[in-house]
């Protein structure tokens, strides 16, 4: 059944991807209508999010919000359609990076980079990175798709800039045997994501609520003496991206305990608020925000 619905999609999928862009994007306008008003696709759980985040912005604001944020979603969704067959001028030219000399020079000091990103504007498109000169290969750290023929191909597509993907259960283990091998490299980690709440060991305020988080990032890089770097995407237009690398820390071991955390976590806040119609709120960042925190976890 699965290798089924993969063969009866993709068909599409690649029709969708070869559109020229003018077209490509009117076709993510009906989608959009589909999904907003049609399947009304997650609506309550985005509506719930922005109130609880957003508690100070009227209700108008609050739908204008959520209505440009479906757009977006809409268009990410097909724009990582698009990687089937986006050439790699396109994808650059699309993607564009502000700042790659910052990634080099951590380079030159010999030291892999955790890439710490949120699920902000255009996280489909970092595989662009590897079209910049990057000396480092590149990794990214993903949760492996139920259906084996996506997933394939999902690795195809990331394969195509000589990107590897790992499953978020294989990631510390795989990093961990990169470096004893000498292997240096990029990894793209999405940071933002809610750990299930028997794993959960370290709580934060994030937008104001207090929530677990993950604490992998952080953790590995003093493990492992690598360098972390937060990703900065912003949408600057409809199917354009610009990102900066802002370093959060070269030598991670000399920070004080949860100083990377907090940093990623201001960083990524700081963006939600100033266009908070980029961010996923489709995903239940805050479900366990009422749940009792235990004595022996970590409060920062």
């Amino acid at each position: 059944m699965q290798r089924l619905v993969y063969w009866l999609a993709f068909p599409f999928l690649w029709i969708i991807s070869k559109l020229p862009f003018p077209i490509f994007y009117r076709v993510s306008d009906l989608i959009f209508i589909l999904v907003f008003y049609v399947f009304r696709y997650r609506r309550k759980t985005v509506q719930e999010n922005l109130r609880l985040v957003f508690p100070e912005r009227s209700g108008k604001e609050l739908k204008r919000i959520e209505k440009k944020f479906f757009s977006h979603m809409v268009d990410m969704f097909l724009e990582m359609i698009k990687s089937i067959s986006i050439s790699n001028s396109e994808l650059k030219n699309r993607f564009r990076l502000t700042n790659v000399d910052e990634l080099r020079k951590i380079e030159s000091q010999g030291k892999s980079i955790l890439l710490a990103c949120g699920h902000y504007a255009s996280y489909e498109w970092m595989t662009a990175l590897q079209l910049y000169g990057i000396a480092y290969r590149g990794f990214g750290i993903y949760k492996k798709v139920k259906n084996p023929y996506f997933d394939r191909l999902a690795h195809r597509i990331r394969g195509r800039y000589d990107g590897v993907l790992i499953p978020t259960y294989r990631a510390t283990k795989t990093i961990t045997e990169n470096q004893k091998k000498g292997v240096k490299g990029i990894y793209a980690m999405i940071a933002d994501q809610s750990p299930k709440l028997d794993r959960a060991k370290a709580w934060t305020d994030f937008m104001g609520i207090r929530v677990p988080i993950f604490m992998g990032t952080e953790n590995l890089s003093r493990s492992l003496d690598m360098a972390v770097v937060y990703l900065h995407i912003e949408k600057v237009g409809r199917g354009y991206y610009e990102a900066t690398f802002k370093t959060i820390s070269i030598d991670p071991r000399e920070e004080e305990e949860f100083y990377i955390t907090k940093t990623y976590t201001r960083l990524l806040e700081q963006q939600i608020r100033e266009k908070p119609e980029f961010y996923l709120w489709t995903h239940k960042r805050w479900k366990h925000r009422n749940a009792p925190i235990p004595k022996d976890s970590l409060v920062f």
